[in-house]
């Protein structure tokens, strides 16, 4: 398949999920919208730290299995080599078991014990452990990587507007009932589920098709013959709980240090800046299995030329977003939200800024990846979430809001130099290998030492 064909792909799967995607973010901004004027700034940022909490666990426990799927699963199909196959699936089965299970008893103890130091009171602590059960529906990833490894990257597209769907229908009702904190965290966490079940009943169905649950078994070998299996799933599930350090950790971290309202607003600063970025940022899934490919026939450079397209592509649609940001954002907050929310829009402006450093790198994650380099993923990750998580304190108390998201923005700019700099490291490493091979070749001391 040729580069353009491959760009191709990238963006036809890209715009079906941003289709998805697009349709989620307004149905989303239409359930917080109706949460937001009800239950006012102080309980809805209440709702949105309780879920961010959940989030949080589940995301620290995940393995990233779906990436797992195409590392291993990619060659595999490539093969039509089923058995394979059939094992990279219970394997990936088995990641996900494990991590429900452990983040559904790690996040109910935690809610009861500590979530009153989370932004919370005491009396919430009861609903946000009922609501954390849901994490047993979040933590799955398996059947996201399959259908991205067979390309039904149309069937993902839905998963998120269902989820959606579901809590605005559900926050209707619940203001019909006189809506109060728990029935909307009932509400949310019915999303979460209907989602779930969506997404294994189409997954079942596209295996069944292809043949592929004839003779699956439960038992059998999990790793055996998958060299660096369990290396790669502890990278990525590392590489992954390093990930919400942008996300649900700095939530948490603004609702303990000043409270549920500026928590909210935060929160939904950042559901905007998101459903703005969320185009480009598409590219990411649509890139990973053709890099599995790519790195599956050992096509290393065309892996590069794909990723810098795509980078190029993606961050020029990125900057032309912050621009309608600055333009656009308080108006849109307002209008969304009420004017209770307005205040939220510059700290938006900042969120948008440090989604768009992102969207420049977006490629250089997958890459690193693909290669089979998780653990140089983690580093970086881990020494920026490290700062970022140690400076939050003081920016947050020296200029509010806007010292978190100046953080986030200064964090964003390390994570993708970081990145950019393993990547070239790997890349120098290549060369020096196919070096010593060639010189090795050409020294006649060493062909004739050769047997």
């Amino acid at each position: 398949m040729s580069e353009r064909s491959r760009l191709g792909r990238i963006l036809a799967n890209a715009g079906v999920l941003l289709g998805g995607r697009a349709v989620n973010a307004v149905i989303s901004l239409g359930y917080l919208a109706i949460a937001a004027r009800f239950l006012g700034v102080r309980e809805v940022g209440v709702l949105i730290l309780i879920n961010a909490f959940a989030e949080l666990v589940g995301e620290v426990v995940k393995f990233q299995s779906w990436q797992t799927v195409l590392h291993f699963g990619a060659p595999a199909l490539a093969a039509d080599d089923r058995p394979r196959l059939r094992q990279v699936v219970r394997f990936t089965l088995a990641l996900d078991l494990a991590s429900s299970i452990a983040g559904v008893v790690i996040a109910v103890a935690a809610a009861l014990l500590i979530g009153g130091r989370l932004g919370w009171t005491p009396a919430d602590g009861p609903g946000a452990a009922v609501y954390c059960l849901s994490i047993a529906l979040m933590v799955p990833a398996t059947p996201v990587g399959l259908l991205r490894l067979f390309d039904r990257f149309d069937l993902i597209a839905f998963q998120a507007p269902i989820s959606s769907a579901v809590r605005l229908v559900g926050s209707g009702l619940a203001l019909l009932l006189g809506g109060s904190l728990a029935l909307f965290l009932g509400v949310w966490a019915l999303g979460t589920a209907a989602a779930f079940l969506y997404l294994v009943a189409v997954t079942v169905g596209e295996m069944r098709r292809r043949g592929l649950l004839a003779g699956f078994r439960w038992r059998g070998p999990l790793s055996a013959g998958m060299p660096g299996a369990w290396r790669f799933a502890w990278a990525t599930n590392a590489s992954g709980t390093l990930d919400v350090a942008f996300t649900h950790a700095i939530t948490l971290m603004v609702g303990a240090l000043v409270g549920p309202a500026p928590a909210a607003l935060w929160k939904i600063g950042r559901q905007v800046a998101d459903a703005l970025a969320k185009p480009a940022r598409l590219l990411v899934p649509a890139l990973y299995p053709e890099l599995a490919r790519l790195h599956a026939l050992g096509g290393e450079r065309a892996m590069r030329r794909l990723a810098l397209q795509v980078g190029l592509l993606g961050g020029g649609v990125g900057t032309l977003l912050l621009a309608v940001t600055l333009i656009a954002g308080r108006p849109l907050l307002t209008l969304v939200m009420g004017p209770a929310f307005a205040g939220g829009a510059t700290i938006m402006t900042w969120q948008v800024a440090a989604a768009v450093i992102g969207i420049w790198a977006v490629p250089l994650e997958p890459m690193l990846i693909s290669l089979g380099r998780p653990g140089d993923v983690v580093r970086v990750r881990l020494v920026v979430s490290v700062a970022l998580l140690a400076a939050l304190p003081a920016t947050i108390g020296r200029f509010g809001l806007d010292g978190a998201g100046a953080a986030l923005v200064a964090a964003m700019g390390g994570l993708a130099v970081g990145m950019f700099i393993m990547l070239e490291r790997d890349r120098a490493r290549v060369r020096r290998d196919e070096s010593t091979r060639t010189s090795g070749a050409n020294d006649p001391a060493q062909a004739k030492a050769r047997p």
